[in-house]
């Protein structure tokens, strides 16, 4: 999700917003390409809606849409990239294609926003993070990860504890699909076991520190470990 404050930029008009509404109101007796093409365009219109009258509008999968910048670069195959540096051995950069090669790990959970709002059961599909830090071997007085992103403005933290956890992601696939731009994609972050601000979109950066420094909405207010209410709040191996 991430949850954000709405981008500057032209707003959108109310005739145009009920034309929508109509629209994808009318979409969803229609076939499931029908309903995807809304979804691409309610996701295209959100990022340019400082009204925030497309968090009203009815959407098929249950998700909203956020970003805290008024647009996001796209990243596919020829440039995406994740580095994961900091405290560790071996900083490494990872193309999609290296992400992809490695071993799969499929987790079934709830998504939970802090709106209100959740899609239940939803599969995301990706590499663990923890194999991630094993390959740079963390060293000795890392404690904490920074997560950036290629917005160029968001980003996220985690424990090393909670960042070892098996249910912990850096993600290509959500709901048996890759992600696309407008969740995320090509990579994201996912973590299970938390509100989904914690799951940092547009995934570019992993940096190992030696403490928590507080992601984008932690220094506005929200919990710097946003556990689930009925989350295992274990922090993992150590």
């Amino acid at each position: 999700m991430n949850r954000e404050k709405r981008p500057e930029g032209t707003p959108i008009g109310r005739r145009t917003m009920l034309g929508m509404l109509g629209i994808g109101a009318a979409g969803f007796a229609a076939a499931p390409s029908l309903e995807r093409g809304w979804e691409g365009a309610l996701a295209t219109a959100s990022q340019n809606d400082p009204t925030g009258l497309t968090g009203l509008l009815p959407n098929p999968s249950g998700f909203r849409y956020y970003s805290v910048v008024g647009s996001v670069p796209r990243k596919n195959e020829t440039d995406y990239e994740l580095t994961i540096d900091g405290l560790v051995d071996r900083p490494k950069t990872y193309t999609l294609a290296d992400l992809r090669a490695m071993p799969q790990t499929r987790i079934v959970h709830d998504v939970l926003c802090t709106d209100g709002w959740r899609v239940n059961k939803t599969p995301f599909e990706g590499v663990r993070l923890t194999d991630l830090l094993a390959e740079a071997g963390v060293v000795n007085g890392a404690k904490a990860l920074r997560f950036t992103c290629f917005d160029g403005a968001y980003s996220e933290s985690l424990t090393l504890g909670q960042a070892r956890r098996s249910d912990v992601l850096v993600a290509l696939r959500m709901q048996d699909e890759p992600i696309t731009h407008e969740h995320g994609g090509p990579v994201r972050l996912y973590v299970a076991p938390m509100y989904f601000y914690k799951s940092a979109k547009w995934l570019s950066g992993v940096s190992i520190t030696d403490r928590v420094i507080p992601g984008f909405w932690e220094k506005r207010g929200y919990a710097v470990d946003g556990w689930l209410d009925d989350a295992d709040r274990t922090d993992g191996p150590t």
